[in-house]
Formats: structure tokens, sequence, C-alpha cells
């Protein structure tokens, strides 16, 4: 059935939700790029609308290569990115890039605007980026960027490459999207082994010494020795991947041919541990939508909202405490349902 709420939002007018679905599915990139407006919405009637045009993509999801890479701001994640997408479009492929950017306090829109970083890629005609700010959303990503990497799949790209924010080693929510997470580092990074023994190195699959130019080139091949010997002190994996460490340069391109062809073997003869990575992402969405949901529907319950904002400023105050008032809160969904 066509869904249509026109009638109560006029801007929801440019959502046609039959024509959204076939010109995403056709490649058209101005109905991808609406498509994605439109799932990033806050607005009620307009994710209605998303969760519609999601049912019908669905379908046509899940051929894609998904790649994760993130690094510290500075570490060259762009420039790496422009030249490795280069390569992967010169093997007549299609890239989608999703790049998350820092947000802006006062406006919330992305900061640094990775496609005006990329011009020369992002002129393409294999290529497609959609910068999105990061917002409130922790882990590295914006908040519908999941969705956003379903749309591009349903849009026919071979590869989708999500680039974090780079905020440090929270960044772990991206492993539950991607099927092969690049981790970025700057030579002479990580002289404290301890540094190394939690967070986003341990779900690297490769781990890449950026910026491997000029004078760096000797401090970059310290800094391989340095991590190749260290990722053996972690926990071994259970798909038997040997987590590679090697040295690039995003600016000359050196060692990029290198990191094409970790991807080609991992996407080729790892295929049964990628399924199971995505089976375990499912499972991971699902409870995370339906936490997100049961929020939704408990903040929508008459009176709960304004009782919350209440008890947060006495729990503040010291008022209260924290246990009393999530129980009195609770009480407002028990009382809902007698």
């Amino acid at each position: 059935m066509k869904e249509n709420l026109s009638t109560v939002d006029p801007m929801a007018k440019q959502y046609d939700i039959d024509d959204l679905y076939k010109g995403i599915i056709s490649g058209d990139r101005a109905r991808l790029s609406r498509a994605i407006t439109l799932v990033e919405s806050k607005k009620k009637e307009h994710q209605i609308l998303a969760s519609a045009l999601l049912k019908r993509c669905m379908p046509h999801t899940g051929k894609s290569r998904r790649v994760g890479i993130s690094g510290s701001p500075g570490v060259g994640k762009s420039t790496f990115i422009e030249h490795l997408g280069k390569m992967i479009v010169e093997n007549d492929q299609q890239l989608a890039i999703l790049a998350i950017d820092p947000s802006s306090q006062v406006t919330k829109g992305s900061i640094l605007g990775d496609k005006t970083r990329m011009q020369e890629l992002s002129r393409h005609a294999n290529v497609f980026i959609r910068p999105s700010p990061a917002g409130e959303t922790l882990g590295g990503i914006a908040r519908r960027t999941r969705e956003s990497m379903l749309l591009c799949e349903a849009a026919g790209f071979d590869y989708t490459i999500i680039e974090t924010v780079g905020v440090g080693q929270s960044e772990i929510t991206v492993r539950h999207l991607v099927d092969f997470f690049i981790l970025l580092l700057l030579p002479g990074a990580g002289d404290d082994l301890q540094g190394i023994k939690k967070g986003i190195v341990e779900i690297a699959d490769l781990i890449l010494i950026n910026k491997a130019d000029g004078d760096q080139i000797d401090v970059a091949h310290k800094t391989v020795g340095f991590y190749s010997s260290a990722v053996h002190l972690l926990r071994a994996r259970e798909d038997q991947w040997t987590v590679p460490v090697k040295k690039c340069s995003g600016l000359t391109g050196d060692g990029l041919d290198k990191v094409i062809a970790t991807l080609d073997h991992y996407f080729m003869d790892f295929s049964t541990a990628i399924g199971k990575r995505r089976q375990h992402q499912s499972q991971y969405w699902f409870e995370s939508g339906l936490s997100d949901a049961l929020k939704d529907h408990f903040f929508s319950i008459d009176g709960v909202a304004q009782k919350y904002k209440r008890l947060l400023n006495e729990v503040a105050q010291g008022r209260t405490n924290a246990f009393d008032a999530v129980d009195e809160l609770m009480q407002s969904l028990l009382d809902k349902n007698s």
C-alpha cells in the first residue's frame, strides 16, 4: 500500500515511498540522498514512512562489502579513504561512503564535511558520499547509520565504507555494523602496552600505520613492529583471523594495494565468519531497536515526560535518590497497565 502523509505534514510530499523505492533500486543518487534524509528525521510521521521504505528495500540488501574505518583526528582518514576509494572504483565497483562528522554544539550539523575533503573522489560517477553529523550519538557513528547503510546496499553499491568520527577508544559501535574494521594509527603511536589491551584495538581486523612517508617512514616501520608483537597478547579470535599490521601512506598511496589485497582475502576466504558476524549484528540491532521502541513508548505515556524531568531535577539537587526516582517513574507504567 502506498504511504502518503502529505495531509499531515506538507514536507512529506517529497517522500513518495513508491518513487523513492524505485529510485533507490535503480541506483538514483538523488532519491537515495532524499531517502537517507528521511530515515535521519526525528519526526514521527517521517519515521513511519522510513520504516515502510526500509521494509521494501530489505530484500535488496546484504550484498555489499561493509568496511569501517576509524582513527583519531589528524590521522588522515579522509585522504586515506580518497586514495583507497580510487583504487576500488578503478576496478569498476560502486562505492558508497558514509562519513560521520563531529557535530557543532550550536547548529548540531557537521563541522568538517568530508565531501569537501574528498573532492576528486566525490566527482567520480561510481561514488556516493554522504556526510552525517554524529549529533549526540555515542560510538563514533550517527543516529541512523545502519539504516543509511542498508539503503546504500539496496542501491547496488559493492562497497560501503563507514568513516567514524574518530574520538578514541569508545568508538566500538561501528563493529556492530561492518564486516571488516580498519584502524588507522600515526607513526610513533602506542608507546604504552596498556593502551592497546582494551577498546578499539581489540576489535580491529586490520591495523594500519598511516602517514608512512617522508621522514616518518622509519618511525612507521618501528610502530608496525611494536603493534605486530603486541596484537599477539590479545585474546585469540574465534574466526582464526590473524590481524595484520601494515604501514601505508594515504597521501602517496604507498601500501594501499596491500590493503585491497587484505580486503579481498578476507571477503573471499572468511565468508563463514562474516555470515556469523552479521547474525550477531542483527541480534544486536534487534535488541537495540526494541530498547529504543520501549523507551519511546514509555515516554509517550501521559505525564511520564514531565515526571521524568521533575525527578531528574530532584536527583540532581539531592532531594531524592536515583533508586527511588526510578521506582516512582516505573510506577507510571504499572499504573497505566493496571
